[in-house]
């Protein structure tokens, strides 16, 4: 049987076909659920929960506090009790900064780009963590586009120090646009099977979606693939 990824859909969220269309190409069975829709039981069908990128409710208040505040509502903590037994977590860009407000990943913010605008731009990412279920199949820098103007990640100070030295870090910018504490562009939990990442692997499923025509990586995926299949391949 294949192993079956919910995503959960947040109004404003703006990317789960995309993210669905490359977990299906992964071999992934799949289901969107509105949140106002989503149980307990959703949850526990899953292998594998994602929230996709986007802008839940607006970004109104902050990003994710309010999908964060209706996750509480609609599901209590069917999201933690499926990860302690074994489910995967995954949050891409407003996603990840869900993840962070629910407690799921390392304690972090993600605020304003230095620059106090919205960027969107390839970024050159650096693979920190060996062990990420979600990045076996990944070289140890690859590029994924980013879209976002709330995607510079802070701490408490030392804080994101200990991250990087304790393995809480999947991944770091080569080059931090955005001004992110210890260029850290993905963290996981001390498990490794949540992780929450600004950067959008579902942007990037084909080769024809790289900037350079040229592109000579592999010529029938995209990096972003190789995330989704990843953790295909870590549940199968």
């Amino acid at each position: 049987m294949k192993p079956h990824a919910l995503l959960l859909k947040y109004p404003g969220t703006n990317c789960d076909a995309e993210t669905e269309l490359a977990l299906a190409n992964a071999g992934f069975s799949t289901r969107i659920q509105p949140i106002a829709t989503a149980t307990q039981s959703h949850v526990d069908k899953a292998q594998l929960i994602v929230l996709s990128g986007g802008f839940s409710y607006g970004d109104y208040v902050m990003s994710g506090r309010l999908a964060q505040l209706e996750t509480e509502r609609f599901l209590g903590d069917a999201l933690h009790k499926r990860h302690a037994n074994g489910g995967f977590i995954l949050g891409i860009c407003n996603g990840f900064q869900i993840l962070t407000k629910l407690g799921i990943l390392p304690a972090a913010s993600l605020i304003n780009n230095k620059s106090e605008r919205f960027e969107c731009m390839w970024d050159r990412l650096i693979k920190v963590s060996d062990k990420s279920p979600f990045l076996q199949l990944l070289p140890a820098e690859f590029e994924l586009p980013s879209a976002h103007a709330e995607g510079r990640l802070v701490t408490e100070p030392g804080q994101a120090e200990k991250y990087l030295s304790n393995g809480l870090v999947a991944l770091q910018y080569a080059d931090n646009h955005n001004g992110s504490s210890c260029r850290i562009a993905g963290l996981q939990d001390a498990t490794g099977r949540a992780m929450g990442l600004m950067p959008h692997p579902e942007r990037f499923l084909r080769p024809n979606r790289h900037y350079d025509p040229d592109w000579a990586g592999d010529p029938n995926w995209g990096w972003g693939y190789y995330l989704f299949k990843s953790a295909f391949d870590a549940l199968n």
